[in-house]
């Protein structure tokens, strides 16, 4: 199987300079990637990078941080950089003149708020990150207002220069006025001139963020950080890993990442600084390392790796057509997580029964305007059919967190801390036209196969009687309309992620027809953890006590209340946790598609009884060391 699965601006852009102050960081290739085993395993962005450090011999520069992405990537380092814009240049008629010059002014103002938007973003760095952070947004807002900049475009603009045109030339002499000033300091503003006249370009062309569309196959993408909307870019046929200075084994780039397949390694400190465009660099995601300009040994070495893991895929896909069933035949369902619409295929070649979870964050991702009903049924319609009638979950907007959307604007507010935020549920209550044209998209997809639909971070059960109301209401509107609905309407089902929703499983079971544990979400706010923060991570457990009573009161209310329970967390697709999850009562195990195979010959090597005692005996249990002490001897005796 050869698949391969920055703080952002507000228009989904990076920035260089204000990177640097967020990292605090003073030929022809043959090769490619192969899948490996999931490495240990979402959501806000890290600030420090872990594991600073690296060797160097006399062959190689190996570089280590966090593998968040199984498999191994050879090939050609691509440093990520603001995309292309393309400028057009034309002469403006007299009587245009006044016209173009209020485009400039639009493009300008936008400019502003979207740093501004930034600046407050910022608020949350620790220490001297911040306040770095905060100069340099400060001059960027200066040189938008009335300065030589804007200033000098205006003008050029009078003489007849469009104000594309115009921004590219003036940023441009500004920008070589500083660099010849002989001064350090002053030479290094030339990269923020140059940053803010990328950002008005962007603004006055549209232009959307491709930065990978060009590139060729076997790059291997090196950035500052890659965001959840950034790696939804990625294209596993061209990318075949990635490295970055800044990011989180738990956040859902990394989520992300494993979904497509690519292997990648996070939190390198020093990896801007030893890599260059044109590199030939070793991914390890399994290992955790990045091998720049490896030596023959070395590279030899790591494709006969590459050979090996090719025939473990290879092996673990005869599994594809049998069923998920373990010694003593108890039968465990294996479902898909979609990222994108594009893993429809992946999903059906690894053999899922169905897809557990659709993430619809990806509609509203790398574009300016809210994607209307007919473009969201076009695409939940696709990735229905694409399953020729194996169920679908479709889980509501979870936007939130490291989950940013240009396309929302100012919906999302403020928030000193996201994660505990506007966001999932509480965005679409809020703005009940963002919920009604999603469920209107979902009710007329629903027709063209089997759908359930997945309400995110669900608290309560007032927020579950309200959306049921929502669907009725919906439901009525488009039937006046002419559009056809499905009888009976989809289930409706909840997410168990907070603490609050566990602890109410028994009363939120009357209200639901199904419950998903995310179990991602559901330890970081137990261990009030920031996931994406290398400083606390460690503390990151899913095997903590408190997480698996928490699961274990959610599976039990569900199975009294004979609904369905899975799981559809990162510790669902990790075969480590698997004994432990069906022990518990879990019925169904939801994925990434690159983890099936491993999951499914797991479950064919266990036997259910023992695993239900081992889950009991682990129930039983204080300590976290005593407990994967319990798990991990479990997995060896069954091997």
């Amino acid at each position: 199987m050869m698949a391969k699965s920055g703080r952002k601006d507000t228009d989904g852009k990076k920035e260089p300079g204000i990177k640097r102050a967020a990292a605090q960081r003073g030929g022809k290739i043959e090769g490619g990637k192969i899948d490996g085993a999931k490495p240990d395993t979402v959501r806000k962005r890290t600030r420090t990078a872990a594991k600073p450090h690296g060797r160097q011999d006399r062959h190689n520069v190996i570089l280590e941080g966090l593998g968040v992405a199984g498999g191994i990537g050879i090939g050609q380092v691509h440093l990520m950089e603001t995309g292309d814009v393309h400028v057009p240049e034309y002469e403006i008629p007299v009587e245009k003149i006044e016209a173009e010059l209020e485009r400039f002014v639009a493009a300008r103002e936008k400019a502003e708020r979207q740093i501004k938007k930034l600046k407050t973003k910022s608020l949350d760095l620790h220490g001297s990150a911040a306040e770095e952070m905060g100069f340099l947004l400060d001059a960027h807002l200066q040189m938008l207002s009335s300065s030589r900049v804007t200033r000098g475009v205006e003008q050029r603009i009078r003489h007849h220069q469009n104000a594309e045109a115009a921004v590219q030339a003036e940023i441009s002499k500004v920008a070589q006025d500083f660099a010849g000033l002989g001064d350090d300091y002053l030479a290094a503003r030339a990269t923020d001139v140059r940053e803010v006249g990328a950002r008005l370009l962007r603004n006055l062309t549209k232009t959307p963020y491709q930065a990978f569309k060009h590139l060729p196959a076997g790059s291997i993408v090196v950035a500052e950080e890659l965001t959840p909307s950034d790696t939804a870019l990625l294209d596993p046929k061209q990318i075949f890993g990635f490295a970055t200075v800044l990011g989180g084994a738990e956040s859902h780039t990394a989520i992300m990442a494993r979904s497509l397949g690519i292997p990648a390694v996070l939190g390198i400190p020093d990896l801007l600084g030893r890599t260059k465009t044109g590199d030939i660099v070793i991914v390890d995601g399994t290992a955790g390392r990045v091998i720049i300009n490896p030596g023959e040994a070395l590279l030899a070495d790591y494709r006969r790796r590459q050979g090996e893991l090719e025939r473990d895929v290879k092996q673990l896909a005869r599994l594809r057509k049998l069923p998920a069933v373990t010694r003593d035949g108890r039968r465990v369902g294996l479902l898909a997580n979609l990222e994108l619409p594009r893993e429809v295929a992946m999903a059906a070649q690894a053999g899922a029964e169905g897809i557990g979870l659709v993430r619809t964050e990806f509609l509203f991702m790398n574009r300016e305007d809210l994607p209307s009903e007919d473009e969201q049924y076009r695409a939940l319609r696709e990735i229905i059919e694409g399953m020729e009638g194996r169920p679908v979950t479709i889980r509501t907007l979870d936007l939130g967190g490291d989950k940013l959307a240009v396309s929302l604007g100012d919906r999302l507010g403020e928030s000193a801390n996201p994660a505990l935020g506007l966001r999932a549920i509480r965005l679409s209550l809020r703005e009940r036209h963002l919920l009604d044209t999603q469920l209107a998209a979902i009710l007329r997809a629903a027709t063209h196969g089997t759908v359930r639909i997945l309400l995110p971070m669900i608290s309560s059960v007032g927020e579950v009687k309200q959306v049921r109301e929502a669907l009725v209401q919906v439901a009525r509107r488009l039937k006046r309309r002419g559009a056809k609905v499905p009888d009976p309407l989809p289930s409706v089902g909840v997410m168990i992620e907070v603490p609050g929703a566990a602890l109410a499983a028994d009363a939120l079971a009357q209200v639901s027809d199904f419950f998903a544990i995310g179990s991602n979400d559901l330890t970081m706010y137990t261990l009030a953890i920031d996931r994406g923060e290398e400083q606390v991570a460690h503390l990151y457990n899913p095997l903590h006590p408190a997480v698996l009573r928490l699961i274990q009161f959610a599976t039990e209310a569900a199975l009294r209340s004979g609904i369905q329970i899975s799981i559809c967390g990162e510790i669902a697709g990790d075969p480590r946790y698997t004994p432990l999850l069906l022990g518990l009562g879990i019925q169904d195990l939801s994925m990434a598609s690159t983890s099936l195979p491993r999951v499914k010959q797991r479950i064919r090597n266990i036997d259910f009884v023992a695993a239900t005692r081992c889950a009991r005996l682990i129930m039983d249990q204080s300590d976290m060391g005593r407990i994967a002490m319990l798990l991990d001897d479990f997995n060896a005796l069954a091997m």
